[in-house]
């Protein structure tokens, strides 16, 4: 599992939000990832992405293998995000 965790502007919610439905859509639809975006409860504008994996070649191959899409929408992205920037994290399962 590989998460992304970041803050958003509060001024930019909406705007997030819309383009969270457009990662959601691309990355689900037509990168056919297993991939959510949660909000963290009680902490307004913390999201968390999360992608699941069922192996490690298809993990290595998440950035290996962005199309232009996914860059233009991480580039938007950044335009919204809080002081911060994004924290990330790979967990394996162990069991």
């Amino acid at each position: 599992m590989f998460t992304i965790s970041y803050n958003i502007k509060p001024d930019a919610r909406d705007a997030y939000l819309d383009l969270a439905r457009q990662m959601k859509d691309h990355f689900t639809g037509v990168r056919k990832k297993n991939y959510a975006i949660f909000e963290t409860k009680g902490k307004k504008n913390q999201f968390t992405e999360v992608f699941i994996s069922e192996s490690v070649e298809e993990f290595d191959a998440l950035e290996d293998n962005q199309d232009e899409k996914t860059e233009e929408l991480v580039r938007r992205l950044e335009d919204l995000l809080s002081n911060g920037g994004m924290k990330y994290s790979t967990l394996l399962e162990t069991l």
